[in-house]
């Protein structure tokens, strides 16, 4: 459950309102997630970050279904269980394929794991690794 109450389009200033039809609009759906109407309590944090999500995750030299992926393992790495699924739901609108998910299950989990060894280790960076 949200720490704050999930605002409705007639609860929001209009502000927030104003990036819930953005919203709408950039992505073609009648649908405002629940991430949006909890941030609506603070339109100018809302229309920062919905400003700067847009850029980010527009096409650019990563394709679109290449950063949801990156997404999802960042959402992992951090416990977000929200943007988890979100991003989840959105990579397979993108293409994602059951194989692709498993791939990327592995592939967060292979870093996870030599992350922890790394770390624990302390292992020092090759110098040719190195910038």
């Amino acid at each position: 459950m949200a720490t704050v109450k999930l605002l409705s389009d007639e609860e929001a200033a209009p502000e927030a309102r104003a990036v819930f039809d953005d919203i709408r609009a950039s992505r073609g759906t009648d649908y405002v997630n629940n991430f949006w109407r909890a941030l609506a309590h603070n339109p100018d944090e809302l229309t920062d970050v919905w400003a700067r999500i847009k850029r980010v995750m527009a096409p650019g030299a990563l394709d679109p279904l290449t950063k949801e992926l990156i997404y999802i393992a960042v959402s992992a790495a951090h416990g977000c269980g929200y943007c988890l699924h979100s991003h989840t739901a959105s990579a397979r609108n993108k293409g994602m394929t059951p194989e692709m998910h498993a791939e990327l299950l592995s592939v967060i989990a292979m870093a996870s794991r030599t992350n922890a060894l790394a770390t624990a280790l302390q292992v020092e960076t090759d110098d040719r690794f190195l910038a």
